[in-house]
């Protein structure tokens, strides 16, 4: 399963903090949006982006609530709940996750990720 893949890829690299190998998940034409408020694009700005997060004492990411649809033949949507332990002693950073995987050269890229909180912006 190509998502199955790319999470536990990620998931690897991110524990390592393995900037390159992070890096190297995503599309060269990739828009970036983590837990800092810049866009982040292409391979650079991905590595740019994991180059500048603190060192944690603990850095492990799990996937839960994924969702997964395939938009086109080379295009597949994620989302899901990614819940980041940076350090044992504090609860879980829990953010909503999405990501458009797209087929590139032959290999599936993250071409979108985009992070936002679990906490409502608006009451409804």
């Amino acid at each position: 399963d190509v998502v199955a893949g790319i999470t536990a890829r990620w998931a690897s690299a991110f524990s390592r903090m393995d900037v390159a190998a992070l890096a190297s998940l995503y599309s060269r034409n990739a828009f970036f949006f983590g837990s800092h408020p810049n866009l982040y694009r292409g391979n650079d700005g991905v590595t740019a982006y994991f180059s500048g997060l603190p060192t944690w004492s603990s850095q492990t990411v799990e996937f839960s609530d994924v969702r997964t649809g395939q938009a086109a033949a080379d295009l597949i949507n994620f989302a899901g709940t990614a819940n980041f332990t940076v350090d044992e002693s504090a609860e879980p950073l829990t953010v909503k996750i999405t990501w458009v995987i797209v087929r590139e050269d032959g290999e599936w890229k993250i071409v979108s990720h985009h992070v936002s909180s679990k906490t409502p912006l608006l009451e409804q």
